[in-house]
């Protein structure tokens, strides 16, 4: 995220709003459609842009959204570069997906801005964005190197589900059938873990982010939001009233309006190095039942857990349902002396 550690205000941007929400993600997913048709002949996948026809298996693709390297590796081609959105990891390949993607060593692209040369001297044969947020501009670029898949246009930038996106992979690759599989798993990993947490239908949960300036920020959209969402949690009542508009955009909290993060349990992402100190240190966050009864699951921003939420891709989102859903059961208990440590 944008911070520095100074106590001096730091501005959120969009990159530092999606890594706090992870990709804006629509609550309330519509029917996606087909994107193309099956197997490794020649397919048509449809765009924010229009179309773009693809043939073959492209081996050589570049990723240039924000997760795209999740659904690629997972369906057996790992990428020849890569754009990182963050957490600085070996060829920007976290652990869930490098253990899948062998000695494969992609180069690291930006995220602050497209660097077509770059990406022009990997010759791919695929450019992959559904994640992503690209410019018209961006894509007439991209389609002069290769054949290039942006996000899709029924969706917010940024905003694909997971579920969009693994269509979209695999059909650009030539393997819907496995794509459509993957998303089998998925769901059926979330309906075990319901089945086995009963507690956990019909509480609120929630997700703020607390920066190094001890401003907080609260989300309704996007993976990690959707993933309570998943697990049977609401949203508060007096806090789902702040969120207007399509897209439910993230909400910067006055001091006067602390109280609305009180839920039954709360996802805290804390960025920069003195976020927790924050927490720890602001005497009305003390005081709210939330954090008196111990009903906070911390996060620090490169930790595996927040990686997992906010990546929300077919690969990390199993980590995730072995590594959150514990933490939640011993936030939701109410005691405080159950709190388990910040998630590393």
């Amino acid at each position: 995220m944008a911070t520095n550690g100074s106590p001096s205000p730091v501005r959120l941007d969009r990159r530092t709003l999606l890594r706090g929400a992870g990709a804006l993600g629509l609550l309330g997913l519509t029917a996606c459609g087909t994107p193309g048709g099956g197997g490794t002949g020649d397919r048509t996948i449809a765009h924010k842009f229009g179309t773009t026809a693809v043939s073959g298996t492209p081996t050589r693709i570049v990723t240039v959204g924000l997760t795209d390297q999740d659904y690629a590796v997972a369906l057996g081609t790992v990428p020849v570069g890569i754009r990182e959105w963050f957490g600085t990891q070996p060829g920007a390949l976290w652990p869930w997906a490098r253990e899948r993607a062998g000695n494969a060593q992609p180069a690291v692209l930006p995220v602050e801005a497209l660097n077509f040369e770059q990406i022009a001297a990997l010759r791919p044969d695929l450019v992959l964005g559904p994640s992503g947020g690209l410019t018209s501009d961006d894509y007439r670029t991209l389609s002069g190197i290769a054949p290039t898949i942006a996000q899709p246009g029924e969706f917010a930038d940024y905003g694909a589900p997971w579920q969009k996106i693994a269509e979209m992979t695999g059909a650009a690759l030539g393997v819907p059938d496995r794509a459509a599989q993957l998303v089998r798993d998925v769901d059926t990993r979330f309906a075990t873990t319901r089945d086995a947490n009963p507690s956990f239908r019909g509480r609120t949960g929630l997700l703020v982010s607390v920066l190094a300036d001890g401003s907080y920020y609260a989300y309704a959209e996007g993976p990690a939001p959707r993933f309570l969402v998943d697990l049977g949690f609401t949203l508060p009542p007096a806090t789902e009233q702040i969120f207007t508009g399509p897209e439910r955009a993230p909400r910067q909290l006055s001091r006067e309006q602390l109280g609305l993060l009180e839920a039954d349990v709360l996802l805290v992402g804390l960025y920069g190095d003195r976020a927790a100190a924050q927490i720890a240190g602001d005497p009305v966050m003390r005081g709210l039942r939330v954090a008196r009864e111990g009903r906070m699951v911390l996060m620090p921003e490169t930790s595996t857990v927040n990686g997992t939420l906010s990546f929300g891709s077919v690969l990390s989102l199993p980590v995730a349902l072995d590594e959150v859903p514990p933490r939640i059961a011993a936030a939701l208990d109410g005691n405080p002396a159950t709190a388990v440590a910040p998630a590393r």
